[in-house]
Parts: C-alpha cells; sequence; structure tokens
C-alpha cells in the first residue's frame, strides 16, 4: 500500500449528467482503495446535496457494475452555490458555507468534482475557500477550455452520427431535406463531427453564424445535381448573421420568444426558400442516454485512476486534462467561465468544406 496525504475523500457530480460518469468514479474509488487504502463518500444531487448534507459511502462491493452503467448513479442537479447569496432560514448559513459544514462535518480530506465548464467553475472558487479540491472534466459538449478531450463526448456524437445515419433511408424514400438538431447550446462539437461521420450536406454551428439563403442554396443544388433528399445538421445552439449582430441581452431575449426549437426553425427556413418538403428531428436528451462506449469508459477509468495518484500526492486545486495523448493537471481556475469553441481555422472544419459540405456562411 502506498502513502496518501489523504484518507477519506468525497465526489460529487454536477451539471448534465454524461456517459462515462459511474466509470470514472469507478475507476476513481478502485484506484484509491486499492492503492491506497482510501475511503469514498458519495455526495448526492450534486452541489445541492452536498448544502442538503446528503451522502452514501461507496463501498468496493457496489464498484464492479460502474463500469459500463449509463448516468451517475449519484445524481446531478445545476446547482451554483456562489450564486445563492440567501441564508437558510433555520441554519442561517449560506450555500457556499453548508458546504464547508459538511465538508469538515464529514472529515473530508478532499473533494473531487465530475462536471463541465459551470461545475469546475464552481469547484475553482471551493478551492479558494480553503478546500482540497480536483476536477475532472465531464461534457458531452467537449467545449472545456485546454483539453482535447471530455469524457461523454465519444458517446454523445455516435448516438448522433447514428441517428442522422439512419434519417438518410427514410429522407431518400420521400425526397424530404431532413433536419436533425443535436445539442451543443455553445459550442458546435457534437454538430461537426455527428455531420462529418453521416455524411450531412449542411452543418449549422454556433460559432459559424449562417444566411438561410446559402442554406437553401447548397440544398437546391443538390437538388438539380439529382440528388433528391438533403442532410442538414442544426447545434440547438446555431445562430444566423443577424442574431450574430445582437448584444448577450438582446440574443437571449430573441431566444426567449422564439415558438419552436432551432432545428425546426432552420426546417421552415428551408421549405419556405425551397419549396422542398423538409422535416425535423430533435435528438435531445437522447445524447446523454444509455452505456457509454469503450473509449468512454476506458477514458474515465485513465482519468478517475490518474485522480487517486493526485490524491494522494496532495496536488489539489486542478482540473485534469487530456493534453498531447497524456493527462496532466492544470489549475482549476484556467478553465473557469471559459468556453472551447468550434473555429474557423479548425482542421476539421477546413476538411469538411473541401468534401462539399456547407456551413451556411
Amino acid at each position: 500500500m502506498k502513502n496518501s496525504k489523504v484518507k477519506t475523500v468525497g465526489i460529487l457530480t454536477s451539471g448534465g449528467d454524461a456517459p462515462g460518469l459511474n466509470s470514472a468514479i469507478r475507476g476513481l474509488c478502485e484506484a484509491g482503495m486499492n492503492c491506497y487504502n482510501m475511503k469514498f463518500v458519495g455526495i448526492l444531487n450534486g452541489y445541492k446535496g452536498f448544502e442538503a448534507g446528503q451522502c452514501i459511502s461507496i463501498e468496493k462491493e457496489t464498484l464492479p457494475q460502474l463500469l459500463t452503467l449509463g448516468g451517475t448513479f449519484l445524481g446531478s442537479t445545476r446547482e451554483k452555490p456562489f450564486k445563492n447569496k440567501e441564508k437558510d432560514s433555520k441554519t442561517g448559513l449560506s450555500a457556499v458555507d453548508s458546504i464547508k459544514k459538511y465538508y469538515k462535518k464529514w472529515k473530508l480530506d478532499a473533494l473531487v468534482v465530475l462536471g463541465g465548464n459551470g461545475s469546475n467553475t464552481t469547484a475553482g472558487l471551493l478551492s479558494q475557500e480553503g478546500l482540497n479540491v480536483i476536477g475532472l472534466p465531464k461534457t458531452i459538449d467537449n467545449d472545456i477550455v485546454h483539453t482535447n478531450y471530455s469524457f461523454g463526448f465519444q458517446t454523445a456524437v455516435n448516438i448522433a452520427s447514428d441517428a442522422i445515419s439512419m434519417i438518410h433511408t427514410t429522407a431518400s424514400s420521400h425526397s424530404r431535406v431532413m433536419v436533425v438538431e443535436v445539442m451543443g447550446h455553445k459550442a458546435g462539437w457534437i454538430g461537426l463531427h455527428s455531420g462529418i461521420a453521416s455524411g450531412a450536406d449542411v452543418i449549422l454551428l454556433p460559432e459559424i453564424p449562417y444566411d438561410k439563403k446559402s442554406v437553401a442554396k447548397k440544398i437546391l443544388e443538390n437538388h438539380k445535381a439529382g440528388k433528391k433528399y438533403s442532410i442538414v445538421v442544426v447545434s440547438e445552439g446555431a445562430m444566423n448573421k443577424e442574431e450574430a449582430q445582437l448584444d448577450k441581452k438582446a440574443f437571449k431575449k430573441e431566444r426567449a420568444s422564439m415558438p419552436c426549437s432551432m432545428g425546426e426553425r432552420v426546417a421552415k427556413e428551408i421549405e419556405e426558400l425551397t419549396g422542398l418538403e423538409t422535416r425535423c428531428t430533435v435528438l435531445g436528451h437522447l445524447q446523454r442516454a444509455g452505456e457509454p462506449l469503450p473509449y468512454d469508459r476506458v477514458m474515465a477509468t485513465l482519468f478517475g485512476a490518474s485522480c487517486a495518484d493526485y490524491l494522494a500526492r496532495g496536488d489539489f486545486g486542478k482540473i485534469l486534462v487530456w493534453q498531447n495523448d497524456q493527462i496532466v493537471g492544470i489549475p482549476l481556475l484556467d478553465v473557469a467561465s471559459q468556453v472551447k469553441n468550434v473555429g474557423l481555422d479548425e482542421p476539421l472544419v477546413k476538411a469538411a468544406k473541401s468534401v462539399g459540405i456547407c456551413f451556411g456562411d
């Protein structure tokens, strides 16, 4: 058994669920127990559960089943404790003070947060409050800065790609334009990868404002060339060129008043401009669902096991990221409130354009 600076570790999952969360928890706990004799406390329902003192003891016999299990067995919420300044009427404590109370009450030596941008921003702030924290990069959107990979992304891309590939047959049978909306509110990595993998004709991303006339032109060109159907992949956060000129407040107001999803709006625009029958499918939460792909299981296990080593060394205040084919730790606040966007110079964008995919720009 190796020496460790920590004995008891709290684990929480926060934000939207992603395939691979349970795999990472298993990797962390198995490595921590086997190599360092660590004990683990599972904090239920993210930061909200932490504030309320909700926890369980994670026992070794429960770990094997977690490898292939989708979702998170600990539960998750999108609570942001630093934005909640109100004090509890019963305890007189703020959300952050409640977290610090239970961290001390449970005699935690460290906290591991599995989450995306917002969750790891909170983790960084808790680190500044004196808690020993390490973050792990979880998000199907793959939009955490300074890491080439976030577990859950590959499974989400696979689900979206399979769905879009199947849409081809019904689109061809009825000579329709089929619009498929995928997740990606601020970053279009799922749309980019799944669109290329499934042979889309058009891909619309949040980072590349589109002109609906350019989209219609591409589809009509397909039609004139003898291709009787077209496939359009739309990230939920896609925007047209007019919307891209709005400030943040005006854009939010515009989106709040939109009577349909982004994919449905694009479908209506295409049908109006081309006269071609157009349908929309919104994949939604299917992209978060089911068991993780082997790749996500392997990578999540690697992240979890590596986290145990960081805990044992007392190397806190870090988020573990994937760079140059290895896991490294960088300061949590280096990723705070940032989004890794698809750039116009992204090699995959250039490759997609070279094979004839239109981005509406």
